[in-house]
C-alpha cells in the first residue's frame, strides 16, 4: 500500500524538530533544548498509541501534531516568533488551536465508544472548544514560567497573550464547526470504526 505524501512530510517536519535541537545544544540554549526533546517525543505518541492501543490515526492528524510542534520549536529556536512578530506567532497559535482541537475530537469520540458515554453531538463539540482552551491556558502559563525563573522571553505582555488565545479560540471553533457537520453526516460509531484497528479473528 503507498503511503501518502503528507506522511512523508510529517517525518520531514520529525527530522528538523531533531536538528533544531542540536542547533539549540550547540548554542548552549538548554531551555528550548528540553522543549525541542519534548515536542519530539510528543510525535511519537500516535505511533505509540497505535502500538499499545490498536488505535490509528489519519495522516492529517499526524502531519498537524508534527507541524504545530515544529513550529514552535523552529519559532524558538530560529527566532522567527522575533522576526516575523507577530504573523509568526499568530499563525502558529491558530495551528495549534486546530491541531488540540483534531486531537479532542478524536479521543472524546473513542472514551465515548469505549466507555459507552453515549454523548449527544453538541457535548462532543464543546468538549473541543473547552479542550483547546484549556490546554492554551496551561501553554500561557508554561510560558509566564519560563520567562519568570528562567529569563527567556516567550510572552510580550497582555494584549499578546490575549490575541494568542483568541487565535486558538478561532481554530477550536473551526474544528468545532467542522466536527458538528461530520457528526450530521456519519454516526460516532462509523468515525471510530475508521479509527480503530480491528483484531484479528484467530486461524481456524
Amino acid at each position: 500500500m503507498k503511503r501518502p505524501i503528507g506522511l512523508y512530510l510529517a517525518y520531514l517536519f520529525q527530522f528538523l524538530i531533531a536538528a533544531n535541537v542540536l542547533l539549540a545544544l550547540s548554542l548552549g540554549e538548554y531551555s528550548q533544548v528540553f522543549t525541542g526533546v519534548i515536542a519530539l517525543g510528543l510525535t511519537l505518541v500516535p505511533a505509540v498509541a497505535t502500538h499499545r492501543w490498536s488505535i490509528t490515526l489519519p495522516w492529517q492528524v499526524n502531519l498537524l501534531i508534527v507541524l504545530s510542534l515544529y513550529l514552535h520549536i523552529a519559532g524558538e529556536t530560529r527566532g522567527f516568533y522575533m522576526l516575523y512578530y507577530p504573523y509568526y506567532d499568530k499563525i502558529a497559535h491558530l495551528i495549534s488551536g486546530i491541531t488540540v482541537s483534531v486531537l479532542a475530537f478524536v479521543i472524546v469520540l473513542l472514551l465515548d465508544r469505549f466507555s459507552r458515554l453515549n454523548l449527544s453531538r453538541w457535548m462532543i463539540v464543546g468538549f473541543v472548544v473547552i479542550a483547546a482552551m484549556a490546554m492554551e491556558g496551561f501553554w500561557e502559563i508554561y510560558e509566564w514560567l519560563f520567562d519568570t525563573f528562567l529569563g527567556t522571553n516567550l510572552q510580550h505582555g497582555l494584549d499578546d497573550t490575549m490575541l494568542d488565545m483568541i487565535f486558538v479560540l478561532v481554530g477550536s471553533v473551526i474544528v468545532a464547526l467542522a466536527g458538528n457537520r461530520y457528526l450530521t453526516r456519519f454516526s460516532k460509531e462509523e468515525i471510530t470504526d475508521t479509527l480503530v484497528i480491528p483484531e484479528e479473528s484467530p486461524a481456524e
